[in-house]
Formats: structure tokens, sequence, C-alpha cells
């Protein structure tokens, strides 16, 4: 779990990730949302999370006892060139004893298309195995993954667990890849651990109550959000999404999709409106290029202080290699108060922000800092609550009951604001809108906090 320790206010208005580091990028998950699903149905209602990945640490025993000896239950994959997805789930935690371990539910598995085939274990004395120079070892030799410290698989059916080597990795014997997964509960609260009354009533006033939103500086007629984000965290599609809800149906202004470096090129201010015909919304979206994790790649962290201090002009064309000028086109040299950027908001994905990797959290205490510098509030928008969570996917009002979603944050929830952005639906859900509408109402808030700050800098 990731750990965001509460910082002080007015110090650092914000707490940011500073827990466990991952030193190596690319902690995706090779599993599919779809084989994920089909394996947790054989288990209840739990969560993978991705523990150990061999082409991120190595294909070694020593690598992958190191990540994962003191967890379970897990789940350990294996892929093949030839196609092939197959693996064993054990409730028990792998050690270097090298004795066998008792686990009646183990079980070995591979997959036919999207249709899992199942090997339960038929000597549950002798389901696992674990010695010092090869990964999860099922049975007495049935299934071991990277044998002899190498990206291979050694199997020998029959050695307490019956199974078809042919139709269980195709005789290929070579890993690509070796993935271990910890199986996560997935349970809900008793109770909520935020309020929110979903009914129409609610979409209704939240809706009004920022269409009535002044800000308190009357120099001011909109309050400027900054949305700073990993490449396909969500950015832009938040804005489609809000834009949807005040349209009445869904629309696609924003470029948005997924992409492996940012789709958003430009500095892109977008201002929302109560309907087609209506009048700007008090409130703009800042939207940026997508930060990554190489240097010379993504958002140049060094543009946020032109942006923060309201230098960017509109449509600037961001440059991953050389921050924006002050001699360049449309650069404001004495920028106003309503130039300014008057809150920040991190866009994270939910399914990522337990793995975020180390180049990826120093770019984001560095936004952090140079926000805090000139007293900015902050907030973290959760993006795609409902594939972090099979229970949320399944009732968007489970969210704040979620205990999946709240342990994997680890931060004052007051920060937080979780919401599903419409992506492949066509129409709109009540449900979904009143948390966009939440997170909007909320981020006018700490607005509100900035200006009242500087009111009270002015009266001094």
């Amino acid at each position: 779990m990731l750990k965001i320790p509460c910082l002080v206010l007015k110090v650092k208005l914000f707490p940011f990730p500073t827990g466990r580091k991952v030193k190596i990028p690319n902690m995706n998950s090779r599993l599919t949302s779809n084989q994920q699903k089909t394996i947790c149905s054989q288990l209840g209602t739990v969560k993978l999370k991705l523990l150990f990945k061999a082409t991120v640490y190595g294909f070694t025993g020593p690598a992958f006892l190191q990540r994962c000896s003191s967890h379970s239950p897990t789940v350990s994959v294996g892929y093949n060139a030839s196609g092939f997805v197959f693996g064993g789930f054990t409730q028990q935690p792998f050690t270097q004893s090298g004795q066998f371990v008792n686990d009646n539910k183990a079980f070995l598995f591979t997959f036919s298309g999207e249709k899992l085939i199942k090997y339960p274990v038929t000597n549950a004395a002798q389901a696992v195995k674990m010695v010092n120079n090869c990964g999860p070892h099922f049975g007495n030799g049935a299934l071991i993954l990277l044998n002899g410290n190498q990206p291979v698989v050694h199997t020998n059916p029959g050695q307490h667990y019956n199974f078809n080597a042919a139709e269980m990795h195709g005789n290929d014997l070579n890993l690509i890849e070796c993935e271990v997964y910890q199986v996560e509960d997935a349970t809900l609260f008793e109770k909520p651990w935020r309020m929110m009354t979903w009914q129409p009533q609610t979409k209704k006033e939240l809706m009004e109550s920022i269409k009535t939103y002044k800000p308190t500086v009357s120099s001011v007629p909109q309050a400027r959000v900054l949305m700073i984000g990993p490449v396909g965290a969500g950015k832009s599609s938040f804005f489609n999404s809000i834009n949807s809800v005040f349209r009445g149906h869904v629309t696609n202004q924003a470029i948005s999709g997924c992409a492996s470096t940012s789709l958003t090129t430009q500095f892109r201010t977008y201002t929302l409106k109560a309907g087609r015909e209506g009048k700007p919304l008090p409130i703009i979206l800042c939207d940026t290029m997508g930060l990554e994790e190489g240097n010379g790649a993504g958002l140049n962290v060094d543009d946020i202080s032109s942006i923060l201090k309201g230098h960017m002009p509109d449509r600037h064309q961001f440059n991953s290699a050389a921050p924006l000028d002050s001699e360049a086109h449309g650069y404001r040299k004495s920028p106003e108060l309503k130039d300014k950027i008057h809150c920040v908001v991190y866009v994270l994905d939910a399914c990522k922000i337990s793995i975020l990797p180390t180049k990826m959290e120093e770019k984001l205490k560095a936004i952090r800092n140079k926000a805090n510098l000139l007293g900015i509030p902050q907030l973290i928008l959760l993006t795609k609550i409902d594939e972090a969570c099979p229970l949320v996917e399944e009732d968007l009002m489970n969210i704040y009951r979620s205990i999946y979603i709240k342990e994997t944050l680890g931060v004052p929830l007051s920060c937080v604001a979780p919401v599903k952005n419409y992506t492949e639906e066509w129409e709109l859900d009540l449900n979904c809108d009143i948390l966009l509408l939440s997170a909007v109402n909320q981020m006018l808030r700490f607005a509100d906090n900035y200006f009242d700050d500087i009111m009270s800098q002015r009266h001094v």
C-alpha cells in the first residue's frame, strides 16, 4: 500500500506519495482485465495487485523472493512466445525453507482463449515448495517458473497436480514474462467513509452550485484549475466527462485515448458551458502534456512555473527538451491574478497509484514543491476507480464503502476526489455524474482557499 503522509497545512498544502519506491519503470500488468476477472471469479470477491514482474526485477529466484516471500495469497503467471498464459494459485507464502507447504486450495491453471482451465491440487500436503534458485514452485516439480534462475519453465504432470503439458503451455518452456500478483480483499465497509446522496436532486444541486459560483476576488471571473498527471491517467477525459454532464449527452471535445506518449501536446484552457447555448461556467480547466518517466519526455517540469504564474498562453506547443522562453510568442510578461492557476489537480489512475515509478514520483514532488511555494491548494483526482475495484465496477455507489480503494490510497481523504470518466459510454449515468460534479465542486472550494489567502495577504 502506498503511504502518503499528512503534511502540515500552509507549509505543504498537499500530501504526496513518498512511500515504497519502485526503482524500475513499466510495472504494468500483462494479464488483461478479463483474465484478471476470470481468475478472481475462482477466489471470491478479490482484487489482484501486481508484486513482481520478471522483465523489471529479473528472471531469478532471489529477485522473486525479495518481492514476494512475505505475501500471500498469490497468483503466479507465466507467459511464453507461443501465446500461452498459465500459472498457479496458493494461499501460502513462498519461503526458502526447502520444505513442502500444505494448501488444499492451491491450483494450477491455463487460459484457452478467455476460458480458464483449472487443475486442482491432488496432494495438499505437498502443494507448494520453495528453493533458492527458482521462482514459484508447485507440487514436486509439477510447475516451476524461473527454473534454475533462468527464464524457463519446468513441468512434471502428475506430481500433485494432474494436467496435460501441451494443453497448459504448448510444450514451449521458454518464458518471455513471469508475474506474481497478491490477492487482496475487495469487500465493503459496513458504513461509507464519505457520505453521499445518490439522487437526481443531488446532481441538480451540484450543477446549480457550480453554475452560481463566484470567486471571492472580483477581478477574477473564473477559477483556473491546472490538471497534471501521467500519460493515460485521464486528464482530457475528465474535461470531456464534465462537459458531457452539462451538455446532457456524452461529448469528446478534448483529444483523449490510450497511448504510450501524451496525446495532448499543447497547453489548452477549456471553458465549460452550462448547456450547448448556455453561459460559460465559472471554471477553466487547464490541460497539459502528460508526465512521462524519462528525462526529455512528456511535460517539462520547468514549464510548470510558467503555467502556475500565468505566463503561458493558450495553445502553446510544449517542447519536452526546452521550457517556455520569456521571449516566446504570446508569453504573458505581466500576468494578472485571473491568468494564474488557483488550484492544482493531480490526475492519478487508481490502478497504478501504488506502483508509481520513482522518476514519476520525483517529477510530481517537484511540481508539488513549486505549487507549495506559490501557496496553491492541491487535490488528487482519482480516475478509473471502477477498474481498480470489482465492487465499484459492479455498483458505482460502492465507491465510498470500498476497502480496497480507501486502503490503496493511504492519504487524507479530504484531498481525494474519486471519479469515473466517460470513455466508452454513449449515455450519461446519474451516479457517475454525481462523482464528477462533486469533484468540480471541491476544486472550486480549494480555489476559494487560494483567493482567501491572497486577500488576507493584501490586508496585512
